[in-house]
């Protein structure tokens, strides 16, 4: 699978510009376009009680938006790749979907919510619905983060995210298109490093022999992942263990220094993943990394 076309919405915050200038890396694994895209919310060309709109307010947000994005197009132009802007008013998260599937995107930029005074790294509701909803790869890209580790605080820049991704992996559908994606990586990542954790709740109850048994198991399944990304010319290792796996999926990332996390979303129930939320999406909420995620 290759990223040939990416959607990439925006709302002009704070380093959104470095942000795309990160992504332009994918044009050495098959890019060619990048769709820049501003949704202007309807609340803000439209006033209640009257159901009036504000004609004048959308024209302003209009070129204050394609002004900007010519600027972005010099810089995406500069490194060979072609571009396009959207601009349209409306409920961000279908926009964006209706957008996505118009232009037949191969991948959805989504953005993080801004940090709070503790450091804490938070994701939107408007891309955790992105992401729940998408049938396209979702890259929410935390260009920087500050987050507290071992009693530090610390900043941390995503400049360089494809050198050295971790592939988080429960041997599910979803996770097997993740690693046809980590292998359009080649000429980009140093290594790939591919983990999988053994939940908690699958070791819970089980004798010692069980228990070695799916580690011999999860072993062989990871070398052989391994094996069909060092056949792509990748350079791949495999880390296995077990525990709560969110956690342990940050974990490992941070100790071994990957610089984002590549995972599948799991085909559970929409419901008890919006109250409770999925490994993929509590990674994705606590980690201070870039995370992909592939439906």
């Amino acid at each position: 699978m290759e990223f040939k076309k990416i959607l990439f919405p925006t709302k002009f915050r704070e380093l959104a510009f470095n942000s795309l200038e990160s992504i332009l890396e994918l044009k050495k694994a098959g890019l060619k376009e990048v769709v820049l895209t501003y949704i202007i919310p309807r609340d803000e060309v439209a006033f209640v009680p009257y159901g009036g709109y504000m004609k004048d307010e959308e024209e302003r947000l209009r070129e204050q938006a394609r002004i900007r994005f010519e600027n972005w197009q010099e810089a995406i132009s500069a490194e060979g790749i072609e571009s396009k802007i959207r601009i349209e008013v409306g409920n961000p998260v279908p926009k964006l979907l209706r957008i996505a599937e118009e232009e037949k995107v191969d991948l959805i930029i989504a953005g993080r919510k801004k940090r709070t005074v503790l450091g804490k790294v938070y994701v939107g509701s408007h891309t955790l619905e992105l992401i729940r909803r998408s049938t396209v790869p979702v890259l929410v890209s935390k260009y920087m983060v500050r987050f507290e580790w071992e009693g530090d605080l610390i900043t941390r820049v995503n400049d360089r995210l494809f050198t050295a991704p971790l592939l988080a992996t429960d041997w599910s559908e979803p996770s097997e298109k993740a690693l046809g994606l980590v292998s359009s990586f080649k000429e980009l990542a140093d290594k790939v490093m591919v983990t999988h954790i053994i939940g908690v709740k699958i070791s819970k109850g089980l004798d010692k022999s069980e228990l070695n048994r799916i580690e011999k198991e999860s072993k062989e399944r990871l070398e052989e992942y391994c094996d069909r990304l060092k056949k792509d010319g990748i350079n791949a290792e495999p880390h296995l263990f077990s525990g709560r796996s969110a956690h342990e999926i940050v974990r490992v990332a941070r100790e071994h220094k990957a610089s984002m996390i590549v995972m599948g979303t799991t085909g559970k129930d929409r419901f008890k993943e919006f109250w409770l939320g999925s490994v993929s999406h509590r990674v994705t909420e606590s980690s201070e990394l870039p995370v992909l995620l592939v439906p």
